[in-house]
């Protein structure tokens, strides 16, 4: 089972590691990850294994949307089969 997060917010220092460290501690494996600088703004997509992961994902979406809130910036998690739901054509 896999997710989505996506980052998008004003760019500093430490965003990656701040958003891996909290899969890592979640148990979740990050088996892909793209990220750009557009101007100012930070835009990050990152697929995670989730199979493996210590907390239920309802927890850990709620916990990176606050983390997200007290960082500035906008971090969501799309369970893939919602994600692959929403993106079919």
């Amino acid at each position: 089972m896999r997710a989505v997060i996506t980052v998008i917010g004003k760019d500093m220092v430490g965003i990656l590691a701040k958003v891996s460290t909290k899969c890592a501690e979640s148990g979740m494996n990050i088996t892909d990850v793209t990220q750009s600088i557009l101007q100012d703004m930070f835009v990050m997509v990152m697929m995670i294994d989730i199979k493996e992961s210590s907390v239920p994902f309802a927890d850990f979406s709620r916990e990176m949307s606050e983390m997200g809130r007290e960082l500035g910036l906008d971090i969501r998690v799309m369970h893939e089969d919602i994600f692959n739901s929403m993106h079919h054509v």
